[in-house]
């Protein structure tokens, strides 16, 4: 109920009373009084459920808690307050434990319930001075602070349990969400019908341009683009995620002024991996074929990169990332003796073949681009033809050498990093 008397309560009950409803110690009048009114509780707990449903406006539209329910539960809590302060060992938490989690996976809102415990609070108080003898009120005065300190106990208790349930009903409804856009990205939903009813779920509407989005984990089971939905929502789009060991999978509704454009670039500052784009689609039946392409888009990016590739603007690198088996048997076939070097010489050699062949065979631009002198990048290009009996004047045998670069770069054979 009131934080500070939490604290102090918890502060000064011993371990083996606080929360094990192994009763308070209090004046022997306040143990008395309690004890007579014990038998009541039902009777009591229905006028303290009276009094929550007229001073907490959400209990009283009755839309998640019904009277009846309502009404236990303050039967328990009397009980739970007067148990303890009759001294009563053998009190339970499991009522008051109980009503934290039922409220939490009933969707009741953390101030109402928090609310009516202030509510119930101050009914017992009132309670216990209505039904002492005059003659008593200074003791229970005195005796206000323990009695008090019963109270937020039993809050806390309720608290504890709510925030523990809400917790796993969180914890669930992501795992709900998870094998709903498992159900789409898979294709594994039967009827439009079922598609667009998990759809729905996932708040994501019927019209709209998708895109799937596929990532690599940086470490198994971690997140390649962090807090994707989160960061996304704040645009005002609408995504839906799955992370798996090594994988993560997002389902992403386009809308007026966020693009594609737009995505690949928030994309871009979020990842912490590789990652691939598929080609935009209207059609949620055509999730599956869209996830299909992320994932080769993003095998596609050099292995240990934080590329974002879309699958419509990267054909060869598409066509490589989707043949792994032959583009490595190319690869090894073209490259395989530059392969075997050492590390340091062969990235030399695939650097610089590269940087040539994306100068469209210019060698100063090469060495421009490099900071070498023209000579030693001819070098190494010569060096390169002799390992590779290629040669990079005649057009096939450039085309394969670039394909088979491509096709290291794709596999991490040319890093050594698979």
């Amino acid at each position: 109920m009131h934080a500070h008397n939490q604290r102090r309560y918890r502060d000064c009950v011993p371990p083996q009373q606080a929360g094990a409803g192994a009763g308070t110690d209090v004046a022997p009048e306040v143990r008395a009084l309690s004890r007579r009114l014990l038998p009541d509780v039902e009777a009591l707990g229905t006028r303290m459920a009276e009094r929550v449903l007229a001073e907490v406006p959400y209990y009283a539209e009755g839309q998640l808690v019904e009277l009846d329910q309502l009404v236990a539960s303050c039967q328990d809590n009397l009980r739970f307050v007067l148990g303890n302060l009759a001294g009563d060992g053998g009190v339970s938490v499991d009522s008051p434990r109980a009503t934290g989690r039922v409220r939490a996976e009933q969707g009741v809102p953390f101030a109402a319930v928090l609310q009516a415990f202030r509510v119930g609070g101050r009914f017992i108080w009132e309670l216990l001075v209505e039904a002492s003898d005059p003659s008593q009120r200074d003791v229970l005065l005195l005796a206000a602070a323990d009695i008090w300190a019963v109270s937020d106990e039993l809050s806390a208790l309720v608290t504890d349990a709510y925030r523990v349930a809400l917790t796993d009903r969180a914890r669930r409804d992501e795992v709900v969400r998870s094998t709903l856009v498992g159900s789409l990205l898979d294709g594994d939903t039967t009827t439009a019908d079922q598609l667009w009813e998990s759809a729905g779920v996932l708040s994501l509407q019927p019209a709209g341009d998708f895109v799937v989005v596929s990532a690599a984990c940086p470490t198994p089971g971690a997140e390649g683009v962090p807090s994707a939905e989160r960061r996304l929502g704040r645009h005002n789009v609408t995504s839906a995620w799955r992370l798996d060991h090594d994988r993560q999978d997002g389902l992403v509704q386009l809308r007026p002024g966020f693009g594609l454009d737009q995505l690949l670039a928030l994309l871009g500052d979020l990842t912490l991996e590789r990652v691939g784009v598929s080609s935009p689609f209207t059609r949620l039946e055509d999730a599956a074929d869209a996830r299909r392409q992320a994932r080769i888009a993003c095998a596609a990016s050099p292995a240990g990169s934080r590329d974002v590739l879309r699958f419509d603007a990267h054909p060869l690198e598409m066509l490589l990332a989707s043949s792994p088996e032959q583009a490595e048997a190319l690869a090894l076939s073209v490259l395989g003796p530059v392969l075997a070097l050492p590390a340091d010489d062969r990235a030399v050699l695939l650097e610089t073949a590269s940087t040539w062949l994306a100068a469209a065979g210019s060698t100063s631009t090469a060495a421009l681009e490099l900071h070498l002198h023209r000579n030693t990048v001819r070098y190494r290009l010569r060096r390169l033809e002799e390992l590779t009996g290629k040669d990079l004047a005649h057009p096939v045998d450039a085309a394969l050498v670039h394909v088979a670069l491509q096709s290291a770069n794709i596999l991490g054979l040319a890093s050594g990093r698979p």
